[in-house]
């Protein structure tokens, strides 16, 4: 079973509408809807936004569903130079943008973890690059890092922080918490952000704005992995 993670309604309710013989578990005051989607076995689950229920949600999909892979999608800030509003990035890697420097880690170190940067899988890496090329034609797609914090990144000051120390290609609030608990769970993961905004002055208004047409090529994303996998 697949498990898709999305932290607002608008990221999933189109899947979870394009389900087959879905049914749905409660728990933790989270629904988990099961089911078929491309004929594929799928679990797919709001998380709620943060990094706290994004961990959670991940450790529940692994206890009580047995996933075997886990799939994060929804929409960010960009950060990368070439991003343009619209594309997608599709994660290397993740690391949440933590700062225990006071005792002598680096920046983004979580202290006392074997890491602090997790990989994502490098089959789904390919698979998701390649799908996003033939179904997404009319928009752009990168492989890069996402930078995780319980922050709406929305000033140059901060954007270029997270560039400079993180080489970031996106920000956003949950990937990063998703992709530890798979690690420490050894589930392959992929994190997929359609970009909303630029994390910048603008963000806000920009991401009323981008938001619904970025989610549209996030769930044509979505739709066509399942498709290929």
């Amino acid at each position: 079973m697949i498990g898709i993670i999305g932290a607002m309604e608008e990221e999933v309710s189109q899947l979870i509408e394009a389900m087959e013989e879905k049914e749905k578990v409660t728990c933790a005051g989270m629904d988990f809807y099961c089911g078929k989607l491309k004929d594929k076995e799928v679990v797919i689950v709001q998380s709620g936004i943060g990094k706290v229920n994004m961990a959670l949600c991940t450790q529940i999909l692994a206890d009580r569903f047995d996933v075997k892979a886990v799939i994060n999608t929804g929409v960010a800030g960009g950060l990368y130079k070439d991003i343009e509003i619209g594309d997608i990035v599709i994660s290397k890697d993740a690391v949440q943008h933590v700062d225990a420097t006071v005792f002598g880690y680096k920046v983004g170190e979580i202290p006392r973890m074997d890491t602090s940067y997790f990989e994502a899988d490098k089959d789904l890496i390919e698979l998701a690059k390649k799908t996003c090329d033939e179904v997404n034609p009319d928009i752009h797609s990168y492989v890069g890092r996402v930078v995780s914090g319980d922050q709406f990144i929305s000033d140059n000051k901060k954007k270029h922080y997270l560039i400079n120390e993180f080489d970031g290609y996106c920000a956003e609030m949950e990937g990063a918490a998703m992709a530890q608990a798979a690690h420490l769970n050894q589930i392959p993961f992929i994190i997929l952000r359609a970009i909303s905004d630029k994390a910048d002055q603008e963000a806000a208004g920009s991401y009323e704005e981008f938001e619904k047409a970025a989610i549209k090529h996030i769930v044509r994303l979505v739709l066509g992995i399942l498709d290929r996998m």
